[in-house]
């Protein structure tokens, strides 16, 4: 029986946006952490649920941060006997684990905020809008950072996800704050608080949503299997093909595997090299495992083997 194997592309995937990730996932961490500490100790003296529940998010992606980094340092590992894909995948569970913990933050800031409409506290609006803008500019400052690595990966998108929703929060508790000091309204700063965390829920169930589809090993977004069966079905020597599989290893690391019968006519490494390179082509994902198989592989059961004589013949 034939297993010939063709590879579209190679097996040495480029690792540079995963140092760079790792870089900007680095800096980022340290302006989100250094002016959370910051924010929660004004936010309690001032009395501010909307600076407390924004120091909490931000403490929360600190240490999403400092995951996203260690998963990114991670992934660039090089494969293993024991891990054939590498560690690429650790960027994703990274990237679910973070937005289950902006979720379960969120929920939190919601609940205490519902309790502060019923009974308002005192709120110091100047300290919380000296504070909250500050808080602006650190964020945005972290966002620009993450932004140039956002595309190549789905944890630093995670990443940047924390960040933006730290920059919202701020906005919120930049308006809360010209509220509680133009027109004294303190509850205000627990609306600000409410209205900061339904932004995150929104942005962390997408992030989880992402997250799960690799995990899963759902199609690639934006791929169609039914077009790939097609591109696979029209290469010259294919007359069928079964076990068609497509999935991610990680993000921007799509996979096909395919078992193609031939025609009979020909070579099968010949055809499993035009199939890879067709799908590469029609479809961008570079690496494609084709198994070529004879009709008669394909269709008959596989016959037994003779069991080997244990003792030698006189």
């Amino acid at each position: 029986m034939s297993h010939d194997h063709a590879h579209g592309g190679g097996h040495d995937h480029s690792h540079g946006h995963v140092h760079g990730a790792a870089a900007a996932l680095t800096r980022a961490l340290v302006l989100t952490l250094a002016f959370a500490f910051v924010e929660v100790v004004v936010g309690a003296l001032a009395g501010s649920l909307a600076l407390v529940s924004d120091a909490a998010h931000m403490l929360v992606d600190s240490g999403a941060l400092a995951l996203a980094a260690f998963a990114q340092r991670l992934a660039a590992r090089p494969r293993t006997a024991s891990h054939t894909f590498g560690y690429r995948r650790a960027e994703v569970l990274a990237a679910a684990i973070s937005g289950g913990a902006l979720f379960t933050a969120s929920i939190g800031i919601i609940l205490e905020a519902m309790s502060r409409l019923r009974t308002p506290h005192e709120v110091h609006g100047d300290w919380m809008l000296a504070t909250a803008t500050m808080g602006l500019i650190v964020n945005i400052a972290s966002g620009a950072v993450l932004m140039r690595e956002a595309q190549a990966s789905i944890n630093v998108r995670a990443a940047l996800a924390h960040v933006m929703a730290d920059a919202a929060g701020s906005v919120a508790a930049i308006a809360a704050s010209i509220a509680v000091l133009k027109f004294d309204w303190p509850q205000a700063d627990a609306a600000a608080s409410i209205l900061i965390s339904v932004l995150i829920l929104w942005g962390a169930s997408k992030l989880i949503r992402e997250s799960a589809a690799i995990l899963m090993e759902q199609a690639p977004s934006g791929v169609s299997a039914a077009d790939i069966e097609a591109t696979i079905r029209a290469t010259p020597g294919v007359r069928d093909l079964h076990d068609l599989h497509v999935w991610t290893i990680s993000d921007g690391f799509p996979v096909v595997t395919v078992h193609v019968v031939l025609d009979g006519q020909s070579h099968g490494t010949g055809v499993a090299r035009e199939v890879s390179e067709r799908v590469a082509r029609n479809h961008g994902i570079e690496h494609c495992t084709v198994q070529p198989e004879a009709v008669l592989e394909a269709e008959a059961p596989l016959p037994l083997r003779p069991r080997a004589s244990s003792g030698r013949t006189t």
